[in-house]
């Protein structure tokens, strides 16, 4: 299990998440910001320091397990942005917008990644004989994961399992009788998750979706 361990790798992966899912927070709390809440500004939670929204178990633990075990997909989380809903000027519209800032964030930072990632492809010819091919390489590696890191925890976060940001999306769409019962689905949320992980049904949906926005994105 451990014979393909490799330090180097391990922190070129570990810098973009930690990256990716701190944006991801931020823009949660921004877009609240913006609609009516300021909790997570008064929280000080929207800054881009990792530490402020760091889980230990999400944002390192799992993905560092998940790396070495093998498994087809690697996420990892963040504390969640603290949110009072009942701040909001819209309920409908304002709960739309914030939970779907997060995936569109990462979206946004895996299509910049991968448009820097084509670029030093384009010009390996240039820099694979330069005294600076260690640092670029590694920036080429981070590039890589940051594509990949980001579309998996866009896509993720997608999928409408409560409290994934996908089920705040389908459950405005829903009528309040309906939504009641949706929103109770969340107590069993991390067990659905984790019974999809281990039957392999979440890898075959991530990579459904996963693999041709990753040919487009890494130029393949």
């Amino acid at each position: 299990m451990f014979t393909n361990f490799s330090l180097n790798q391990i922190v070129v992966m570990i810098v973009p998440l930690l990256f990716a899912v701190t944006v991801h927070e931020v823009a949660h709390g921004y877009i609240a910001l913006r609609m009516g809440d300021n909790t997570a500004l008064l929280a000080g939670r929207l800054t881009l320091n990792p530490i402020k929204h760091l889980d230990f178990m999400g944002s390192l633990l799992l993905p560092l397990i998940l790396n070495l075990t093998g498994s087809p997909v690697i996420f990892g989380y963040a504390k969640p942005v603290p949110v009072n809903f009942s701040n909001f000027r819209d309920y409908r519209k304002s709960t739309i917008y914030v939970a779907s800032a997060g995936v569109l964030a990462n979206f946004a930072l895996a299509v910049a990644s991968g448009i820097l990632f084509q670029s030093l492809a384009h010009f390996q010819w240039l820099w694979n004989t330069s005294i600076f091919k260690p640092f670029i390489m590694d920036l080429y590696h981070i590039l890589f994961y940051s594509v990949v890191i980001n579309l998996v925890l866009a896509i993720f976060n997608l999928i409408p399992i409560p409290p994934l940001d996908g089920s705040k999306i389908l459950a405005m769409f829903l009528p309040v009788s309906l939504r009641l019962q949706y929103a109770r689905i969340e107590r069993f949320g991390m067990i659905i998750i984790i019974f999809l992980l281990l039957t392999d049904l979440l890898g075959r949906l991530m990579e459904f979706f996963l693999t041709p926005m990753l040919n487009i994105l890494l130029g393949r």
